[in-house]
């Protein structure tokens, strides 16, 4: 069976943003000034190839741990959906 996963990946909430900061900064000197926070993050898709949703699951996970997401620095979301 085919899958699709949708990755989100954000740096974590404690460290410093400074793509968001600078966009941030960008949107209030264009008038937008009720835009408070911005973050910046990723979006990665994978199509997959599982005979099971569970293992699709484990695929999705191993990617995001192996080689996809720092977790020093970063924290992932993923919805699986199939294709």
């Amino acid at each position: 069976m085919k899958y699709t996963a949708h990755i989100n990946v954000m740096p974590l909430k404690e460290l410093l943003d400074p793509q968001g900061k600078a966009v941030n900064s960008s949107l209030h000197n264009l008038g937008l000034v009720a835009v408070q926070d911005v973050r910046i993050g990723r979006h990665i898709t994978l199509n997959i190839e599982a005979a099971t949703k569970e293992e699709a699951q484990a695929a999705t996970e191993e990617a995001c741990k192996k080689l996809l997401v720092n977790q020093v620095m970063e924290a992932f979301d993923y919805t699986l959906t199939e294709a």
